[in-house]
């Protein structure tokens, strides 16, 4: 695995850790953000048990590579979600633009693993 797929990732994983880490105990804020982008507070709470297993898989995926691939893969398929709801809820630029970045992020690890797996 190249350089870059491995600095991406670390930096992904933490991005992923903090997001996931702060939907999962659904507290206020993560109940207000839930309401805000009207998504029910479990669904909330399990897609931030998503981004905490993305940032899991991308760091075990630096030792095995498959794992990493996957992870990626599915971080690129969870964050058009997050783009959708906050478009949807009509969030400004600056709320919705983390997202699209983050979903560019994602896929250009996911291009650099498999290309340098």
């Amino acid at each position: 695995m190249s350089i870059a797929a491995t600095v991406l990732s670390v930096l992904l994983a933490a991005v992923f850790l903090f997001s996931g880490g702060r939907k999962i105990p659904g507290g206020e804020t993560a109940a207000g953000e839930a309401a805000h982008l009207r998504i029910p507070l479990t669904g909330y709470r399990t897609i931030g048990a998503a981004e905490v297993a993305g940032a899991a898989g991308l760091i075990i995926g630096i030792f095995f590579a498959p794992l990493g691939i996957a992870a990626a893969a599915g971080l690129v398929l969870l964050m058009p979600g997050a783009l959708i709801a906050h478009l949807r809820a009509g969030d400004p630029a600056s709320a919705w633009a983390p997202a699209a970045a983050l979903t560019v992020v994602a896929a250009v690890t996911l291009v650099l693993r498999i290309t340098t797996a």
